[in-house]
């Protein structure tokens, strides 16, 4: 009896997708997926050394948010540019644009030139992330995508573990430039990969009547422009200059929304996306209040722990992919517990979370390292017990018409709560001293404060979560 190749019901070996036929996409997806997860530890690593020999430790923060600007726009933009020109050109634009950014922040001579630097690799980074899971879906048959999925899974743990070690052996044995030159040299090699890889993927056939939909780049720049004005309100700090910044990204972010809110068939967001009236709304806002919680560690960490504590860039590095590495095998273990429990995970994982926020408070400003890297393990830990039971109820929880613009809602709005949490923690460093010359007393004191002022959105947040995990399906 002979077996039809795409039966669901038989188990799928590795050979079946390691092999010529599949291995070579695979190997694309994969260095698209390494070159966004471990550019971000990279970079966190480098933040002292480069500070140290650029000056700008006021404009840390930016370089979360700018590359997260870069991401979201590349992100949500992703989608409809495969529609209309098909995998092959969108990804490797993807990959020019990342190497672009490497190239600029490896020659910068000033910290503002890294920035544009983050922001050209958060257009390149967002997009191959974006587009390598888009790739998954296109390039592999159904019953391959689930071992296609299981190896992206295990290169993000990779990529937490390499991407702090490639940053500090280059700050430690070389330059913090060539960190960058070294990521430039491998997206290089992508654009290339890229040309043998998808040689003969064609543009999706469009269907008779059918509509691509106009290219969102207002609603996009008024996203985008919230969120840098935000950010830019917190380098030269004045209550009355930070506040009138602080505004004008608020208003900018509400334009997006009513931009968006305003149309029917390409929006971004689902209908009334935070109003905890709704529990799609209430999913989304979680989603962003306890991403935001994230920026005082991934933005400051390295940086603190490196001068409050005297330790080597790596162990600073090392200490965020503390987070991501726990996220990964909390989301392993608990990924076969039944959908009646997703509430009751998702509560224990974002109070979990917070607790996080005060084991921080306490461990950054007066070590031992050790308890630093236990409170990263706790916040990864949440995140990873509750992210895919957020997302799975999120869905269940949808309309019909709305399933497959929550799913991509999600990841966008955690990149918006990203880059709008580093813009407000740095705010709040900037305002505490860090931008002068800060004594170990204002390090100690800014250690202290970050954490805490993340307590507002994780109260928001696990408000969210309650009226989320109460809502019935319908």
């Amino acid at each position: 009896m002979t077996t039809s190749p795409d039966t669901e019901t038989e188990a799928v070996r590795w050979s079946e997708i390691l092999n010529r036929k599949y291995g070579m996409a695979l190997a694309l997806v994969c260095l698209g997926i390494w070159l966004h997860a471990a550019d971000s530890l990279l970079v966190a690593t480098m933040i002292p050394a480069i500070v140290g020999d650029l000056g700008g430790a006021e404009l840390i923060s930016w370089t979360v948010a700018l590359y997260g600007i870069g991401s979201i726009v590349a992100g949500a933009s992703s989608g409809l540019l495969v529609l209309r020109y098909g995998l092959k050109r969108p990804m490797t634009l993807a990959a020019i644009l990342f190497t672009v950014g490497c190239v600029i922040s490896a020659m910068a001579p000033h910290m503002w030139v890294v920035l544009i630097g983050r922001l050209f690799q958060g257009l390149g980074g967002g997009g191959l992330l974006a587009l390598s899971f888009v790739a998954v879906g296109t390039l592999f048959p159904r019953r391959l995508t689930g071992r296609a999925m299981g190896a992206i899974g295990s290169l993000w743990g990779v990529s937490a573990f390499m991407g702090p070690l490639v940053g500090g052996l280059f700050v430690e044995y070389a330059s913090w430039r060539g960190g960058f030159w070294f990521f430039a040299g491998q997206a290089v090699l992508m654009v290339v990969w890229i040309q043998f890889a998808l040689r003969n993927h064609a543009r999706p056939p469009q269907e008779e009547g059918e509509t691509r939909g106009a290219f969102p780049i207002w609603r996009l720049a008024w996203l985008s422009a919230g969120v840098f004005f935000i950010a830019y309100g917190g380098i030269d700090i004045s209550p009355l200059r930070t506040g009138a910044y602080v505004v004008i990204g608020l208003l900018a972010l509400l334009m997006f929304l009513r931009l968006d809110g305003a149309k029917h068939d390409n929006r971004l967001l689902p209908h009334r996306p935070f109003s905890l009236a709704s529990p799609l709304g209430a999913a989304l806002t979680l989603v962003l209040c306890f991403s935001t919680t994230m920026a005082a560690i991934t933005v400051y960490g390295p940086y603190l722990i490196t001068l409050l504590h005297a330790a080597p860039a790596l162990v600073g590095g090392y200490v965020m992919a503390c987070l991501s590495i726990c996220w990964a095998f909390a989301a392993f273990f608990v990924s076969g517990v039944p959908e009646r429990l997703d509430g009751r995970m998702i509560l224990i994982g974002m109070i979990v979370v917070t607790l996080s926020l005060f084991a921080y408070a306490y461990s950054l400003p007066n070590g031992p390292i050790w308890l630093i890297a236990l409170a990263a393990a706790m916040q990864g830990s949440g995140f990873g017990m509750a992210w895919t039971f957020i997302l799975r109820r999120a869905i269940r929880l949808a309309p019909e018409h709305e399933t497959e613009r929550v799913a991509s809602a999600i990841p966008t709005v955690q990149r918006l709560g990203f880059a709008i949490g580093a813009a407000y923690v740095g705010i709040i460093a900037n305002a505490t001293g860090l931008g002068g010359q800060p004594t170990l007393e204002t390090l100690r004191i800014i250690a202290l404060i970050l954490p805490l002022a993340c307590l507002p959105a994780a109260a928001v947040g696990l408000t969210a979560t309650v009226r989320f995990i109460s809502a019935k399906a319908k």
